[in-house]
């Protein structure tokens, strides 16, 4: 099978999945979720959901439950959608990519000094430009 036709396939399932977890789960522990990315098996009948959840460790446990407990929910909405002869089994993985990027960028503001670069170069400008000799 073609990379191709996964990528597109993946993009379908994520947008999918998306739409339904934002408008129309009604389940009450999915909040702050977002789908970063899907991976789709070769045979297009496993496909992993990568979702990062805003919140501390039992509200992530908590919407992922409730992520798993919707699958089926989710595996219809993704197979009205796709046209294959089997619809990929979803499986919900959370992504740490993101609440990592928040704290490596946390820690960089508080160890690296403020950039004032634009404020020396604006200051350099001014003293540049010529002066009123009429």
């Amino acid at each position: 099978m073609s990379s191709r036709r996964l990528l597109k396939a993946a993009e379908a399932i994520r947008e999918v999945v998306s739409m339904a977890i934002l408008v129309e789960l009604k389940d009450p522990r999915v909040q702050h979720v977002t789908v970063t990315f899907v991976e789709v098996s070769p045979d297009m009948r496993i496909a992993k959901i990568h979702v990062s959840i805003m919140g501390d460790e039992t509200q992530q446990r908590l919407s992922l439950a409730g992520l798993r407990s919707s699958t089926g929910f989710l595996q219809r909405k993704v197979g009205d959608r796709l046209e294959t002869r089997y619809t990929p089994r979803l499986q919900f993985v959370l992504d740490h990519g993101v609440k990592n990027a928040m704290i490596v960028t946390r820690i960089l503001n508080e160890v690296l000094p403020p950039n004032n670069t634009a404020f020396d170069l604006a200051d350099e400008v001014d003293e540049e430009s010529p002066a009123d000799d009429e």
